[in-house]
């Protein structure tokens, strides 16, 4: 346990007279509190955090912050045994901005990217754009904390406590710039309040976490708080024009009085986009900047990575860096695993690409930009996670119908649900679609329907390297499973 203590005044926390204990720690797990430590209680989902009251003060809590709810579970625990109750209107705003306190440093230079996709590869561009101009950098996000110093991460955007602590690591590791996806759970539920951002990026909006927001309205107001509660208003907004409702949060940058940096291929953007010339291993990419044409290559798959790396280039050079610089080092990127990555190639010299895309606009934006690259057919594997937004489960088999010229429909992770019953919402919507229920059988088949110039996408899982069923995960990697079937089909095995 760490040896340093604070005051909760130091943690910026309200207390009664008498009450401005000193803390040891603090956690949100009931079961990791130790002697000293301040616990926060939250609202959840299933059950109230304030409910393990008694079982954290007996484990030696000295305070819990929680809100109203909270206080009026926690009054018979804490009722003479000198813990102090901390009731606040955002328990977790509280808390984050208490983790922030606590652990002090941060990275010098942060910036943010919202939007359904695209974050890992603008979060990674970023940070490999920094470290090709010499500083010591990391990205935090869905494939955890990469770069000048690594940690793995359940979440993509961890809790405040466990945030604020990789930062203050980081940092302590010599990290000066730190670029970091901000989910809409995550800014929703305030992890990031406490960050000391420069920039903030928005990719895109399509329709995802319904069964979170309930709304595609509620959705874009969540990520719509990076800029209008995250980003100090002498920070830089970097919008992709080209993303959905990307105008639409430009003006709320602009009406807070944010500089706006914008990406786009029309006129009114400040980075745009003039051009593209494919080939079978990237692209050829032409954008003007300040009134001058620049033409760079860019070893990506997909015209949407254009859009990402637009991105990324706007924050970098948001906060700080020389434009001209960031362009000069762009040819130097290289792909996120499990976006558009190349798993392996055929003897035929078909190709098959492992990519995360796992919502409708992502399906249809995937196969879109693999499109340019591929002389021959577009064969497509995908299924669709349970326990998750049903209603995109049709739409994500339609992108597929209409953008492939072979579907082979697959399980995903099907969590709790029956496998065949997501597989039959997303063949309802995929006429002519092959129906494989083993996401191993599924990839081995497409891959040997391959032809010369042919294509294979396996979309949806991407990086993970697990496939959750009925509450057990099991080890599954589309990256690892794409290369052996290969491999088993050319008798390399």
């Amino acid at each position: 346990m760490d040896e340093r203590q604070a005051k909760l005044s130091e943690l910026g926390l309200p207390t009664k007279a008498g009450q401005d204990v000193p803390v040891r720690g603090l956690t949100i797990d009931s079961r990791a509190v130790q002697p000293g430590f301040l616990f926060a209680g939250l609202p959840g989902t299933k059950v109230h955090g304030a409910t393990f009251a008694a079982q954290v003060v007996a484990a030696g809590a000295v305070a819990i912050l929680t809100d109203a709810e909270g206080a009026r579970l926690a009054a018979p625990a804490v009722e003479g045994k000198g813990v102090a109750l901390i009731v606040a209107e955002d328990p977790r705003e509280a808390l984050a901005r208490a983790a922030a306190l606590w652990f002090g440093a941060q990275p010098k230079t942060m910036v943010a990217v919202t939007g359904t996709n695209g974050k890992t590869s603008v979060a990674t561009f970023a940070r490999q754009i920094w470290e090709a101009l010499g500083h010591a950098a990391i990205n935090i996000g869905t494939t955890g904390v990469e770069g000048a110093w690594t940690a793995p991460s359940a979440h993509t955007t961890p809790d405040p406590i466990t945030l604020q602590s990789v930062l203050a690591q980081a940092a302590e590791a010599g990290v000066t710039h730190a670029a970091m996806e901000a989910s809409s759970h995550g800014i929703d539920q305030r992890r990031l309040d406490g960050v000391r951002l420069a920039a903030a990026g928005f990719t895109n909006l399509t329709q995802d976490h319904l069964d979170y927001h309930g709304t595609m309205e509620a959705y874009f107001e969540a990520k719509a708080q990076l800029f209008t509660r995250l980003l100090p208003e002498d920070g830089v907004a970097v919008i992709n024009l080209n993303g959905a409702m990307g105008s639409d949060m430009a003006e709320i940058a602009l009406s807070r009085g944010q500089r706006v940096l914008t990406v786009g291929n029309g006129e009114g953007a400040d980075l745009r986009l003039l051009g593209h010339r494919y080939d079978a291993t990237g692209q050829d990419l032409r954008f003007s900047w300040n009134g001058q044409n620049h033409l760079v290559r860019l070893n990506l798959i997909g015209g949407f990575q254009s859009e990402n790396v637009a991105v990324a280039a706007g924050l970098c050079i948001a906060a700080g860096a020389p434009a001209s610089d960031v362009f000069a080092v762009l040819p130097k990127l290289t792909g996120v695993r499990g976006r558009m990555q190349l798993a392996a190639t055929r003897k035929n010299g078909a190709a098959v690409f492992v990519d995360y895309a796992h919502t409708p606009d992502a399906v249809e934006t995937a196969l879109k930009a693999l499109r340019p690259h591929v002389m021959g057919r577009l064969i497509v594997v995908l299924g669709a996670g349970g326990d998750r937004d049903r209603t995109k489960r049709p739409l994500m088999g339609a992108a597929a119908a209409a953008h492939a010229d072979q579907v082979f429909v697959t399980d995903d992770n099907p969590r709790s649900e029956d496998p065949a019953s997501i597989r039959a919402a997303i063949l309802a919507a995929a006429p002519g679609a092959t129906e494989v229920g083993d996401r191993a059988e599924a990839i081995l088949r497409a891959a040997n329907a391959l032809q010369p110039g042919d294509a294979l996408l396996v979309a949806g899982k991407g990086h993970e390297t697990g496939q959750t069923i009925q509450g057990q995960t099991y080890p599954f990697d589309d990256v690892e499973q794409a290369s052996l079937a290969v491999a088993a089909l050319d008798g390399v095995i």
